[in-house]
């Protein structure tokens, strides 16, 4: 049997939290949970992190950057309404595919937010950082156009809220999106 390096580890980890935060929330997640589904103690999964908030923050990271190499490779080589058109798509099919990495982008804001009005500002400004290389990527894709950017991602984040509470395609709710938008099956 290979022994996994610690790099690889750190990877099963952070794949592991993605799946427990989205489920339960910072709040409700254990790290004994995380290292269960690892299959590690956790005594290992401190060696490989300080503590949950740095587990949740790589957790957090990832889905963010998985998200901007969505939009990247979706948008390679097209400009405006086609570049616009294959990153709605291409992230239609993520959070389609790999539900939990919606649900850990709504925990990621929820826990930004409790961790601001607990007056932890720290949280926030590294999810807020990793958000602005997201949102800066998109604007490059859309021409660095700020209207088309702020249009674009406010879609994105409606889709996230009505995808979250369950609103399924073909319902009367999608009526006013634009077809790339509008989930599989409408």
């Amino acid at each position: 049997m290979v022994r996994m390096s610690a790099e690889e580890r750190r990877e099963s980890v952070v794949r592991a939290a993605i799946t427990e935060f989205a489920r339960a929330g910072y709040q409700g997640t254990s790290t004994e949970a995380i290292a269960k589904r690892v299959g590690v103690s956790q005594p290992y999964l401190f060696r490989l992190f300080p503590n949950k908030q740095a587990i949740f923050l790589a957790a957090s990271a990832r889905c963010l950057a998985d998200t901007r190499r969505v939009f990247d490779e979706a948008a390679e080589g097209l400009a405006g309404e086609e570049a616009l058109g294959a990153m709605a798509t291409a992230y239609q099919r993520l959070i389609a595919d790999d539900p939990d990495k919606l649900l850990m982008q709504m925990q990621t804001y929820v826990a930004v937010a409790a961790a601001e009005a607990a007056g932890d500002h720290a949280f926030g400004e590294q999810v807020r950082a990793g958000w602005l290389e997201l949102w800066d990527a998109v604007h490059l894709h859309l021409g660095a156009d700020v209207n088309e950017t702020t249009t674009f991602l406010a879609y994105g984040m409606l889709i996230n809220v009505l995808v979250s509470m369950g609103f399924p395609a073909g319902h009367r709710i999608w009526s006013g999106f634009y077809l790339a938008a509008r989930p599989a099956g409408e």
